[in-house]
C-alpha cells in the first residue's frame, strides 16, 4: 500500500534535485524514500544540519570585491600577459 504526499518545492530547486538524482540513477519519490528510511533507521535527519553563513571578514571581502567590480576606475585586464605587465610596471 503506498500513500502520497504533497510537497511545495521552488521550481528549479526541483529540477536540480531531479537532474542530480537521475544522474544517480533514481527518480525524485526513490530519493524521498531513501531520505525516510535512512531516517527511520538511524533515528535522526541523515545529515548534519546547520547554518553555514560566512564570518565578518569574508563578508567584508565580498563586499569590498563587490564595491571594486562596481567602481568604474577598477582596471579589467582580458589576459593575463597584459596584468603581468601591469604588476611589474
Amino acid at each position: 500500500m503506498t500513500s502520497n504526499i504533497t510537497i511545495r518545492l521552488d521550481s528549479g530547486l526541483k529540477q536540480e534535485a531531479e537532474s542530480l538524482f537521475n544522474s544517480l540513477g533514481m527518480n525524485l519519490t526513490t530519493a524521498v524514500n531513501i531520505f525516510f528510511r535512512q531516517s527511520i533507521r538511524d533515528q535522526c535527519i541523515p545529515f548534519p544540519i546547520t547554518q553555514r553563513s560566512p564570518n565578518a571578514e569574508t563578508i567584508a571581502a565580498i563586499e569590498e570585491g563587490r564595491r571594486i567590480a562596481r567602481d568604474p576606475k577598477t582596471r579589467v585586464f582580458t589576459n593575463m600577459e597584459d596584468l603581468i605587465k601591469e604588476l611589474n610596471t
